[in-house]
């Protein structure tokens, strides 16, 4: 089989990337933020040099993946980061095709039987039946809590709650999706916004019901619309003319909201207020805020909230849709294993680089608990809001430090 000139510079540039998975601790931790490395070691088990070399193959697949895809061409079906059986990581790219011409030094090549493409299809189906049916009334969905493309498996994952796997063949046979590319799982407790519990840098909606009462969320990340200051934060905090506290001082209001479908929002606040461009870690200091590249399948992550305050993880689904039953369904989140609770909605998610990734929520909470951190971590569902959507749906620019 012949390969063109731009799949051999494909090739090249990869050979050139993953040689530096060998290159040591120094490089891959140059610019880390300290506190965030230690809580990486706490939270996924890690040693320094683990940390380092999970955060250099993170690099690598992110600036590598549109490589991968012209290398692999319409065969490619999704790269991620995976860790080998002896603590170290690696990066993996899948393809449908039969090429073996196209593997690479350094990047894992795995065979499948299903292409990004036919995976998404199938992912496309079944947001379109969800989309024909009111929220949270189907029967055909009631026990059905999110569907996702998953790269690591070559298949479209649903996930069900216990005993619910009759309502997911329904609800797959009903939508017309590829029934080959299906896998179903069982999840552990239920998906829920965060919002009704205090947490954060916290922030507070009075409630107009004559009863005191007030909902917290958390801030994500500060932003900015030309002159304008404020934060983005979770659409299923509060609608649009919502007005915001901050530490009993009002800071100002949702200027738009967007929940279900999407769960994403800004706030505008007072020129008077100081925006800074980092992350709250609870333990005294702050992780700088460098940019929103989006990371890979794999790579770690942490999240900052109030209630569960700081707590890293690492991300196991991209392109997740969340049935929230009677509030209705969100879709394009990305899912993670680290823990969270009841007011951590709407708080940041950043990477060990300083990159933005997105803004809580919710999670799987089992029945009548606040929080899922008691979830061992293999079984463990939390999702955000990518920050990027959020910004260009808005006109943001994020606050960089």
């Amino acid at each position: 089989m012949s390969v063109s000139k731009s799949n051999l510079r494909s090739r090249a540039s990869l050979v050139a990337a993953v040689a530096a998975l060998s290159a040591g601790s120094a490089m891959a931790t140059d610019g880390l933020n300290p506190t965030l490395k230690l809580a990486m070691q706490r939270d996924l088990g890690l040693s320094s040099a683990q940390v380092a070399q999970m955060v250099q193959a993170d690099r690598i697949a992110t600036t590598q993946e549109a490589a991968l895809r012209r290398t692999l061409g319409s065969g490619y079906a999704g790269s991620w980061v995976e860790r080998n059986d002896d603590g170290s990581y690696r990066v993996v790219a899948a393809t449908s095709g039969a090429q073996k011409s196209v593997a690479v030094a350094g990047v894992e090549l795995r065979h499948v039987r299903h292409s990004l493409k036919q995976l998404n299809d199938s992912m496309a189906a079944l947001d379109r039946d969800a989309r024909r049916r009111v929220p949270g009334i189907s029967k055909l969905r009631s026990g059905v809590q999110s569907w996702y493309v998953d790269p690591t498996t070559n298949s479209v994952v649903v996930s069900v709650a216990p005993g619910a796997d009759e309502e997911a063949i329904d609800f797959v046979a009903v939508s017309g999706a590829d029934i080959s590319s299906i896998r179903v799982e069982e999840a552990v407790g239920t998906p829920q916004t965060t919002a009704t519990v205090q947490g954060g840098i916290e922030y507070r909606m009075p409630l107009s019901d004559g009863t005191g009462r007030v909902g917290l969320c958390s801030v994500g990340f500060p932003v900015t619309k030309g002159t304008i200051k404020g934060f983005a934060t979770a659409g299923h905090c509060a609608k649009a003319g919502q007005s915001v506290q901050i530490s009993g001082v009002n800071v100002g209001t949702f200027t738009a909201s967007h929940f279900p479908n999407t769960d994403r929002a800004w706030v505008t606040i007072g020129a008077a207020h100081t925006l800074l461009g980092s992350v709250t870690n609870y333990t005294g200091g702050s992780v700088a805020v460098k940019g929103s590249t989006e990371a890979a399948i794999g790579a770690a992550v942490c999240r900052s909230g109030r209630t569960t305050q700081y707590k890293c993880g690492t991300i196991t689904a991209k392109n997740v849709t969340v049935n929230y039953g009677t509030l209705g369904t969100v879709s394009g989140l990305t899912r993670a294993n680290n823990c969270t609770g009841r007011g951590d909605s709407g708080g940041s998610w950043i990477t060990a680089a300083g990159q933005a990734q997105g803004l809580t929520s919710g999670g799987n909470l089992p029945a009548g608990q606040n929080d899922n951190c008691s979830v061992p971590t293999s079984q463990r569902q939390t999702y955000f809001e990518r920050i990027n959507p959020v910004l260009s749906q808005y006109g943001l620019a994020l606050v960089t430090s």
